[in-house]
């Protein structure tokens, strides 16, 4: 099979790959019979390795000595990426760990291929860094650069909600205006597009996007509420010194349930000032529990349980995380009530922006037929309920929750480079 052109959505979360066979667009199998891969990487130091995915993760949980890499989407804009960190006894800048991933996506894409696909479609959030338009483009040239560095020569970019209106036009029937709702790991989009069976076959759809609003925002951020919301005060996070004067001080918390910060808490100095810490703290048994985690690098492996039960409260009522530590066991007891009530800042904010989409388009939320949603934090319950208050009568199709980006950027694709 010959392949000459493709798209990649590279997702905080999750990545995946499409390209066009037989005139329709499919998703490639990037690990077993996975169309879609977690966008992680696992630096073994025993076997001096690096694997990816759902064996990078695998690995990492198992207790092998080395370096879980995850998130790395959100510090595309940031100064972060060009900071260097210690992996394989060498410093790699963390972009040059985003080339790494694409590498590893491109020769799964040139294997199927059986040549060298140079033309491809990125997808892109409609906002990789909110109000700064010059750490936004600064993202874009970034991954730009990185996929260009692996071998791609021909590089077009797409808004990730707008490659999932494509990807839902495909089994339209009548013309319709639709609201895509795509919220992925790092960024939440919303884009107003009017789609139809005619338009699956203009190369031009300017005129059919009627709006692109997003926020930084995404999975990752309701990890992050739960995790300070419902874990972290289990290791002392909120409570006070002994002598009653102040709190204690929050950043060592933050930084463990935030993906990308975690490996800074690895740093010797960290466990040096938690020493004062305990000593100050009115909970020092709390403290130290905090100090194992971090002693016992099991930050990862914490923010991992975290986001299974997120998943897991979209369907109970309760969730249960636990971390077993060399002398301790961590134990939280998760609930649905909670996490909604911590969340409830994120979920303005997502409802303010997507009435910003709808003034950007010029119409009203009745006007809009159809409800799109995509990206795996699109399942949250108390989302769709906030959704929900803004369009109560119009119906959810919900797409392929990983796919449907990939899908869509195959279809760009095929119009840019055909």
């Amino acid at each position: 099979m010959t392949i000459q052109y493709a798209g990649i959505d590279f997702g905080t979360s999750n990545s995946t790959l499409g390209f066009i066979q037989e005139g329709k667009p499919v998703l490639l199998p990037l690990e077993g019979s996975h169309t879609d891969i977690p966008t992680a990487l696992f630096f073994n130091f025993e076997e001096q390795t690096v694997s990816y995915g759902r064996q990078a993760k695998a690995e990492y949980i198992r207790g092998d000595e080395g370096r879980l890499m995850q998130s790395l989407k959100s510090v595309l804009g940031s100064s972060l990426v060009e900071e260097r960190t210690a992996i394989l006894g060498g410093r790699v800048a963390f972009k040059s760990i985003i080339g790494m991933f694409l590498k590893h996506l491109k020769q799964k894409l040139d294997t199927q291929s059986e040549a060298c696909v140079e033309s491809v479609v990125l997808g892109r959030p409609v906002r990789f860094v909110d109000e700064d338009d010059a750490a936004d483009k600064a993202a874009q040239t970034t991954l730009e650069d990185m996929a260009r560095v692996q071998g791609f020569k021909h590089i077009s970019f797409q808004f990730e909600p707008i490659a999932a209106a494509l990807s839902y036009e495909q089994d339209v029937t009548k013309e319709e205006l639709v609201l895509v709702v795509d919220i992925g790991g790092g960024t939440s989009d919303f884009s107003v597009v009017r789609v139809s069976p005619e338009g699956r076959s203009k190369a031009d759809r300017k005129d059919d996007i009627l709006a692109n609003t997003g926020v930084h925002i995404g999975g990752t951020d309701f990890d992050r509420v739960l995790s300070m919301a419902q874990v972290m005060p289990a290791m002392g996070y909120g409570s006070m010194t002994k002598d009653g004067k102040r709190p204690l001080p929050s950043k060592y918390y933050f930084e463990l349930a935030t993906w990308h910060r975690i490996n800074y808490l690895y740093d010797p100095k960290i466990l040096s000032e938690l020493v004062q810490v305990r000593r100050d703290a009115m909970l020092p048994d709390a403290v130290e529990m905090l100090s194992s985690v971090i002693r016992e690098r099991q930050g990862h492996a914490l923010a991992t349980y975290v986001e299974q039960a997120k998943m897991h409260l979209s369907a109970k009522e309760t969730a249960g995380i636990q971390l077993h530590l060399e002398e301790e066991t961590l134990k939280v007891q998760a609930s649905v009530f909670a996490f909604n009530e911590a969340i409830f800042r994120q979920l303005e904010k997502l409802k303010q922006t997507i009435n910003d989409a709808l003034t950007q388009a010029g119409v009203k939320a009745e006007e809009i037929d159809t409800i799109f949603l995509t990206g795996g934090s699109t399942r949250v319950p108390a989302l769709q309920l906030a959704v929900r208050e803004i369009f109560p009568n119009q119906p959810f199709v919900a797409g392929d929750t990983f796919g449907s980006v990939g899908l869509g950027l195959a279809l760009d694709a095929s119009r840019k480079f055909q």
